[in-house]
């Protein structure tokens, strides 16, 4: 008996109808062509930032609740403020580093070079799949770490393009079009 190739590639159904569900399975998709096929590294710094704002939020209501379990309400009155004020501060700096920093960017890889020579690549892809819409668009830059220099490509299709009627992703279809993404993203950079 061969290898299961279900094993290796598994099937991806979704809820079709639901868009949140939709836009997160295809962005699967175009991570696994980034760092499969062409094995370039994640980097999770981006993630990491978003992670550190989370948890220091989450320490300070810790003390909070710690402070107002020990010492009731009238006694952790200035705890209390200074803790809600913090937490207040933080998610708006939390909501503008998802808005400002992040702009949607699902996946940051690394593109080394094998032989050392060059300088790293990183390839940078985000999306948006606006509400009760069927248009995914997916964006695709790559910036040199050298130079600086950015290029960027994207692409507007409709969802189903990438989901048959029962709801299952065809990742053949998603890297047929970030492939085309990344070579012309590539193309541009060898012309300069």
């Amino acid at each position: 008996m061969g290898p299961d190739k279900n094993a290796e590639n598994p099937v991806t159904k979704i809820n079709k109808w639901d868009g949140s569900a939709v836009k997160n399975a295809l962005d699967d998709a175009v991570k696994d062509v980034l760092t499969k096929k062409y094995n370039y590294i994640e980097n999770f710094a981006l993630l990491d930032g978003r992670l550190a704002l989370c948890g220091i939020a989450i320490i300070v209501a810790i003390v909070a609740l710690l402070c107002d379990y020990l010492y009731p309400f009238p006694a952790s009155k200035p705890v209390l403020l200074v803790c809600v004020s913090l937490y207040f501060f933080l998610m708006a700096l939390l909501t503008l580093y998802t808005a400002y920093k992040e702009k949607g960017i699902f996946i940051v890889a690394i593109e080394r070079d094998p032989a050392g020579f060059n300088p790293d690549l990183v390839w940078e892809a985000s999306s948006y799949l606006k509400r009760h819409d069927d248009k995914y668009n997916l964006v695709l830059s790559v910036r040199s770490t050298a130079t600086g220099n950015v290029n960027e490509t994207s692409v507007t299709k409709s969802v189903a393009n990438f989901i048959d009627i029962n709801g299952i992703v065809i990742p053949e279809l998603i890297e047929n079009v970030v492939t085309s993404m990344h070579d012309s993203l590539t193309n541009q950079r060898k012309e300069k």
